[in-house]
């Protein structure tokens, strides 16, 4: 089973989101898969 993301973590990939980095491209730059982005930037809107 994966471990859990940080708070930071999900922070700092919604952060990148909403300041124009595609969610594969968030991703990608902090190693965690894609579904992962879209579902948080979906999470926090």
């Amino acid at each position: 089973m994966a471990k859990p993301l940080s708070v930071d973590l999900r922070e700092r990939i919604v952060g990148d989101v909403n300041n124009g980095v595609s969610r594969r491209g968030a991703a990608s730059r902090f190693r965690v898969a894609a579904s992962t982005a879209v579902r948080l930037k979906a999470r926090f809107e």
